[in-house]
């Protein structure tokens, strides 16, 4: 388990105020891991263990063929929005058996990401389902795994997606793409909110303040 943080991490500036959680979530190997640790401006807490055949018997790998760790907890990183506000990410765990840490994750958060593989969009429904039961605002970000490709409105169709649910490509691996995906459910966070926002972020954050 890789637990460490980087000795040369970059600190809280001393106006940071706002601590925002946001978690990432989606079916197993679906690239949450990734996306925390592409955008994270720390170096990430992670809770991978290696995957054995044990867990072959558990876990369906048949779509994860080069999978060798997995995430048994959770994964966290940082990234700083503006003076005031810091985003907090964490990264849910994907196999079924792990699910039930998920309602635990959930609570005080302010937005989630639900990562979806185009190849597996049945994995994605039960993180919509809780989240949706949970109320919480989300947007649905389809990670790049070369699969084939398909119109919006089929994944939303396939999904059964609210109109008003953000869909968006992207490529967990790239710090850009992963930033554009923050930004998302930021707007959609401060849209969901009203033109006031929630309490604890008092006004949308501009693309370029968003520090990487």
């Amino acid at each position: 388990m890789d637990s460490a943080t980087s000795d040369a991490r970059t600190p809280l500036g001393a106006s940071t105020d706002n601590g925002l959680k946001i978690v990432v979530v989606g079916g197993f190997g679906v690239g949450k891991s990734t996306l925390v640790r592409s955008v994270s401006e720390i170096r990430p807490l992670n809770t991978e263990e290696t995957m054995t055949k044990a867990g072959e018997a558990v876990d369906d790998i048949s779509e994860v063929r080069g999978k060798s760790a997995t995430t048994v907890a959770f994964d966290f990183g940082r990234i700083t929005l503006d003076a005031r506000n810091v985003l907090y990410l964490f990264g849910a765990p994907g196999q079924e058996r792990f699910w039930f840490l998920w309602d635990r994750l959930f609570s005080g958060t302010l937005g989630a990401v639900v990562l979806v593989d185009t190849r597996r969009i049945g994995d994605s429904w039960y993180a919509i389902d809780r989240l949706e039961h949970h109320g919480t605002p989300f947007i649905v970000a389809c990670n790049d795994f070369g699969g084939p490709a398909y119109a919006p409105q089929q994944i939303r169709e396939a999904l059964d997606l609210d109109p008003h649910v953000p869909l968006l490509d992207c490529d967990a691996r790239s710090r850009a793409s992963a930033k554009q995906v923050l930004i998302t459910l930021v707007e959609h966070v401060m849209s969901s909110y009203g033109t006031q926002g929630p309490a604890r972020l008092q006004a949308p954050v501009p693309h370029q303040e968003l520090a990487l």
